[in-house]
């Protein structure tokens, strides 16, 4: 039985960090993308960071780049997204997910040119200003 498992959400101030973990199980991060994606009040879901297990590449959407890092703990099977500099803004419901990559690029999958195979439960990020 497949399972993303997100945890970390919370409730900070602007400027403020967190990081977020994505646990998985019943599959194992060989060659997979594993992505970050959140959801505002009112909003689109939008793909936010994404990480190639096999090779480490990444893909950051534009408004997050150099405040959010994201990394993969394959012995873990386990993915983390660390934010920094958090603003209003990034308030949202915070998914992980991921998808076999089968040569596909990273960022093409993050930014939804591909379904994603596995969805976890979101975690809540709420930055007040």
């Amino acid at each position: 039985d497949v399972q993303l498992q997100a945890s970390g959400g919370g409730f900070l101030q602007t400027g403020g960090s967190l990081r977020l973990s994505c646990a998985a199980s019943g599959f194992t991060f060989d060659d997979y993308v594993i992505g970050w994606f959140r959801q505002a009040p009112g909003k689109e879901r939008e793909g936010v960071t994404c990480i190639s297990s096999g090779d480490g590449s990444t893909y950051y959407e534009d408004s997050v780049k150099g405040r959010f890092t994201i990394s993969s703990d394959n012995a873990k099977n386990t993915a983390y997204l660390r934010m920094h500099s958090l603003k209003p803004e990034d308030t949202a419901v915070y998914y992980c997910a991921a998808r076999g990559r089968g040569g596909r690029a990273v960022g093409a999958v993050c930014r939804g040119y591909y379904g994603m195979d596995y969805w976890g439960k979101g975690t809540l990020v709420t930055v007040s200003s």
